[in-house]
């Protein structure tokens, strides 16, 4: 009957060992699971943020792009225009009064006076200058929205968004 005990206490020992030892690789599987599933909440969100990073420079790239696009079509109205005479390219200018023009027959002087007019061979360059300067603008309004609503923009502000500096209200 001894021998029936000591079996029944090491086969009860073996058991228990066991259970224990199953409980624990239960528990480290279930803290496994649960840092996986952090670490895939963090993923998702990650990968969130990023598309969201993604089209908001696309938006501001396709907005700025439009606007160029728009800019330059607008240079290239008016340079046809200036080209076929429909419009004239005129330059603010202050001139010092000539001498004034006196008729033979002794009327009053009137002034020789016309408009200031840019120079035929200078015109294209007035019309790539135009355009450089939409072209810089429009880069430089693209960084600026790219800086403050994509790279400043944080997990724990993901709904930051930035006003177009384009867009013109009016009072």
């Amino acid at each position: 009957m001894l021998r029936v005990g000591l079996s029944i206490a090491v086969l009860c020992l073996i058991a228990w060992i066991g259970f224990d030892t199953l409980t624990e690789q239960r528990d480290t599987a279930r803290q496994e699971r649960d840092s996986a599933q952090r670490e895939v909440r963090g993923l998702q969100e990650a990968a969130r943020i990023s598309g969201e990073m993604l089209a908001e420079r696309d938006a501001i790239d396709q907005r700025n792009t439009t606007e160029l696009t728009h800019a330059r079509t607008e240079i290239e109205r008016l340079r046809r225009a200036v080209d076929d005479g429909s419009l004239r390219l005129r330059i603010r200018a202050t001139c010092s009064a000539p001498e004034p023009v006196r008729d033979t027959a002794g009327t009053a002087g009137v002034a020789a006076a016309g408009g200031a007019e840019l120079a035929a061979d200078a015109r294209p360059d007035y019309f790539a200058l135009r355009e450089e300067i939409a072209l810089s603008r429009q880069m430089i309004l693209g960084l600026q929205q790219y800086a403050l609503g994509v790279c400043r923009r944080t997990p724990a502000n993901p709904g930051t968004t930035f006003p177009n500096p384009n867009e013109r209200t009016t009072p």
